[in-house]
């Protein structure tokens, strides 16, 4: 029997690894899909990770977040608890453990943003976007591929509807007693715990700037803290950076509309209210408030906050506006190194 070979083959398995030299099995090779895809399951993990990490680190922010909500305000009634279990400042933390949870981190790639708790939930793997609004700010300005966008945004979404249901599923009963029954669903009530509704006394104008500023600050301050070339603070305290940011968009600007700042985390709860009893009202509330404002708002504001920052501050070569066109490039002088004169006595002659 040869040690430098398997063995055993099974030849019933598909994608059998028999016959294959120990050594190759063992070391890391160029092909990293060859030495982490031991099996089937495997190869489709590798295949799907990046969304996977994208589904899962958009769950964990909803479902922290969502739960802040309702554990804050459904302890409000009487009837639920005997006192309150939370604030409007507790529902901010909620919200920014939650983004701690699946936030950003700098990784190997300059140009991507990645998750940073626990080994940060999906760090290294996917860039973690969390937010459809990042994922196409950094399609734009910072290189990231257009072909994964798509799936990427369909992973998020998936994501915001899951950590929602788990939401609703945990509060449900609770849920219940303050509607008045089981077949009774309200936005007032309880449907503005899980998407992000706007204050009545705020115009349509009014809404729609309050989330395009509040994405763009968050794009601001997130570039800002993953810049290596701007004082970036080390990696173990990254997510407490990102924690202080979103903590302090909630209690400044959280009120007005929610700060829904993330499409994802607005459309998923909204799927999931429509789905459970809520109806369509969600969709139809205030002439599709849902699309202009925390859809679009949030992805001009993305944008917006990623060119303030790339034009007057960024300096890496990922960004487009630090790229130099061809015609520039082709007008720029090249260093010539400088050509030292001989000298007329040779010192080791001397």
């Amino acid at each position: 029997m040869s040690h430098d070979t398997i063995d055993k083959p099974r030849a019933s398995h598909r994608g059998s690894v028999s016959h294959i030299p120990l050594e190759l099995l063992h070391k890391n090779t160029s092909d990293e899909r060859f030495s982490l895809s031991p099996n089937w399951w495997s190869r489709t993990r590798y295949t799907l990770r990046e969304p996977f990490a994208e589904f899962l680190g958009t769950l964990i922010l909803v479902w922290f977040g969502n739960s802040s909500n309702c554990q804050a305000f459904l302890s409000m009634d009487s009837n639920v608890v005997s006192s309150p279990r939370g604030d409007f400042l507790s529902l901010n933390f909620g919200w920014a453990a939650g983004q701690s949870f699946g936030g950003f981190d700098v990784s190997s790639q300059p140009s991507s943003l990645g998750v940073a708790t626990g080994a940060w939930v999906c760090a290294g793997v996917s860039g973690g976007h969390i937010n459809p609004a990042i994922t196409v700010a950094l399609a734009t300005f910072r290189g990231f591929p257009w072909k994964k966008v798509p799936i990427y945004i369909l992973a998020q979404i998936l994501g915001a509807v899951c950590g929602a249901a788990i939401t609703y599923a945990d509060y449900f009963h609770a849920i219940n007693i303050v509607e008045g029954g089981r077949s009774i669903r309200t936005i007032a009530k309880t449907g503005d715990l899980f998407a992000a509704y706007p204050l009545g006394i705020l115009s349509p104008i009014s809404c729609f700037f309050d989330e395009f500023m509040g994405t763009a600050v968050l794009l601001i301050a997130v570039l800002a803290v993953t810049d290596k070339r701007n004082g970036a603070p080390p990696a173990g305290l990254l997510p407490l950076s990102l924690f202080i940011i979103v903590l302090g968009i909630g209690t400044a600007m959280g009120m007005n509309t929610s700060y829904a700042v993330n499409p994802a985390r607005d459309l998923g709860p909204r799927i999931l209210t429509a789905m459970v009893g809520y109806g369509r009202a969600v969709f139809d509330f205030r002439n599709q408030y849902w699309l202009w404002c925390p859809l679009i708002g949030t992805t001009l504001g993305a944008l917006f906050g990623t060119l303030i920052y790339d034009v007057l501050i960024y300096t890496g070569d990922d960004s487009i506006v630090n790229k130099m066109c061809t015609r520039t490039l082709a007008r720029t002088p090249v260093a010539r190194p400088r050509q030292w004169a001989k000298p007329d006595i040779d010192v080791y002659d001397a």
